[in-house]
């Protein structure tokens, strides 16, 4: 059932609306390639076997992929309006220092928060009308139930989104997820997905809770400097981190690993599909990703994934081909005289895995195209664990008990390898202070 979500924003009222007015850009950028690349022959056979793995046609409406293309110019009115205040227009440590006092002891502890800042905190704060706590707290159990293969799965799959020069360039300009920077800001990453997915993490005051907001504010200095970069051309692109990328990561969040997972021994049902993309909903409502639609059921996050691989443009070239290359090499053991030998077999058995994930999800166009190095033997891992996942998920889904334990045990070695390999560095979610070009 395909359904319009009422959204409550405002028009926007920031400096951003004057930018994005003034390009003469049509509603739709020019590199989603949708309408263009469905009578390709690369495209009718995803459609055949789209068809055949899920037993539907996977085509959205034309207003909703209008709707979702013309939102690439959609970014996040509120919370640009609060860095202006806050930050551009005023004093950038104070502002940050609000923003800490905020999340710590609450908007009313902010003695002199502008207008935006109450606005912005009373946004988050009133749950939406479609929100079900229950369903969210689901969703999230669901998610954390992956543990830290998780997080090599999502790396993975990220690279085939790296033909995109929407998605490509903030990477590449910011150096986020290039050379030296690759591992540190996945990491980052990373401990955002532990962050919202523990228990309690989305209640009020809890981890996840207040790091949505800081990733949401840095969201915004990233996109005001790209918006100023010479090489962003927005009759192209859209705005940067636009809300039309950001339902693309929401999706991926939910639908990738609620299916493709399966082959690794995960039994992920609709209802779990199902709740991971309302706790997703949910953790970008927080974040300021409130699209006019949002999939809400698992037939239409389906169609609107196959709607987003379908309409890329292809274009990132040698970008794309970097960003892979990083990535593929992120988890690499360095040299390092101190550790110990348990530490070094640790650090190789990390990467191998990781390469493993890769050469297993990544398609083997993209592997080539990208000079990914073969990963051996070690390209069977997920299906290699999977008798072992298979049985746990078993006994878990008969055993309330079990249940509970394995997702403590899941909790842990998610905990685990995070301090492995950030050591004793924080996530910190600020923006970059300089643009690698």
């Amino acid at each position: 059932m395909i359904t319009f979500v009422a959204t409550t924003r405002k028009k926007r009222d920031t400096s951003m609306t004057a930018v994005i007015s003034n390009t003469g850009t049509a509603s739709i950028p020019g590199e989603f390639h949708y309408w263009k690349n469905l009578p390709t022959p690369r495209i009718q056979r995803a459609r055949k076997v789209f068809r055949r793995m899920f037993g539907i046609d996977p085509d959205l409406p034309e207003q909703v992929i209008n709707t979702y293309a013309a939102s690439y110019y959609e970014a996040d009115p509120v919370a640009e309006a609060f860095v202006d205040d806050a930050y551009i227009n005023g004093n950038p440590a104070h502002g940050r220092a609000m923003l800490d006092m905020a999340l710590e002891k609450g908007i009313d502890a902010v003695v002199d928060a502008p207008e935006s800042m109450k606005r912005l905190f009373a946004e988050r704060d009133k749950a939406p009308a479609w929100l079900d706590m229950d369903m969210v707290r689901h969703g999230a159990k669901v998610f954390r139930r992956f543990g830290p293969e998780l997080f090599n799965f999502f790396g993975a799959i990220t690279l085939e989104g790296y033909t995109n020069n929407s998605v490509v360039k903030p990477l590449i300009l910011t150096g986020a997820y290039a050379g030296d920077g690759t591992k540190g800001r996945f990491l980052e990453t990373a401990a955002f997905w532990v962050d919202i997915s523990e228990p309690g993490g989305l209640e009020p005051a809890g981890d996840g809770w207040k790091t949505t907001m800081r990733v949401r504010v840095m969201h915004v200095f990233v996109r005001r400097r790209l918006m100023s970069h010479p090489e962003w051309k927005m009759d192209e692109w859209g705005v940067p981190i636009s809300q039309a990328d950001a339902l693309v990561t929401l999706m991926a969040g939910c639908i990738a690993p609620g299916y493709f997972l399966r082959v690794a021994g995960f039994r992920t049902s609709r209802d779990d599909i199902l709740a991971m993309m309302h706790f997703w909903r949910y953790v970008g409502h927080l974040m300021g990703v409130q699209p006019p639609w949002y999939p809400e059921t698992v037939e239409d996050g389906l169609k609107f994934s196959f709607m987003a691989f379908a309409s890329g443009a292809g274009k990132a070239g040698d970008d794309g081909v970097m960003l892979c290359r990083s990535f593929s090499e992120a988890f690499r053991p360095l040299e390092r005289p101190d550790a110990s030998l348990l530490d070094r077999i640790q650090a190789g058995v990390d990467h191998r895995i990781h390469q493993g994930f890769v050469n297993f999800f990544v398609s083997k166009t993209t592997r080539k195209r990208s000079g990914i190095p073969s990963a051996g033997l070690w390209w069977f891992y997920p299906l290699a664990s999977a008798p072992l996942v298979f049985g746990a998920e078993t006994l878990r889904q008969h055993f309330p008990k079990v249940d509970d334990m394995l997702d403590t045990m899941t909790r842990y070695r998610r905990r685990k390898w995070l301090e492995r390999h950030m050591e004793k560095r924080k996530a910190e979610y600020t923006a970059v202070s300089q643009f690698t070009r």
